[in-house]
């Protein structure tokens, strides 16, 4: 299936074009992919931890926080979405011993997205599932990362 020139099957790899806060935190753009009728958020396996995340990533010098977000939608879970309202800066609550050189202290930005369209095949399919998940199934699945829970909460999904 041909992909449209802004949305190339292949994930960014590296941080040569990272953003970086006043602090040296890392800035990261999610995504809180909502359905239509905003009953159901699509989440994504994690590749590194195991369990369901939301999709995001690092926020690169060539784009907005807004197309960073969407960008990481489409390279993770596959999801074609459009931003409905920005949802803020949610503060890293892992705990020290978790930060690693890669995975360091980060600075999250969320949006709030309707999911146009899923495709098929994304640049992350061999690595990650997706799955919709009710904000109750959501809640549970979420439960060990406080930062995309908040990011969850801040939505309008269906409680």
């Amino acid at each position: 299936m041909a992909q449209s020139a802004d949305r190339s099957m292949e994930s960014r790899v590296g941080r040569n074009k990272q953003r970086y806060g006043p602090q040296g935190e890392r800035l990261v753009a999610g995504v809180v992919p909502l359905s239509a009728d905003k009953t159901k958020v699509l989440v994504i396996q994690s590749t590194r931890r195991g369990g369901w995340v939301l999709p995001k990533g690092g926020w690169e010098t060539d784009e907005t926080a807004a197309e960073a977000a969407c960008r990481e939608a489409w390279e993770e879970a596959g999801a074609v979405c459009r931003v409905e309202y920005d949802l803020g800066q949610i503060a890293e609550m892992r705990p020290a011993e978790q930060l690693t050189p890669q995975a360091p202290k980060a600075l999250y930005q969320f949006f709030q997205c309707i999911v146009d369209r899923e495709e098929p095949q994304w640049p992350e399919m061999h690595k990650r599932a997706r799955m919709w998940m009710s904000h109750a199934e959501a809640t549970q699945a979420l439960a060990n990362r406080p930062e995309l829970l908040d990011a969850l909460n801040r939505s309008q999904i269906v409680r």
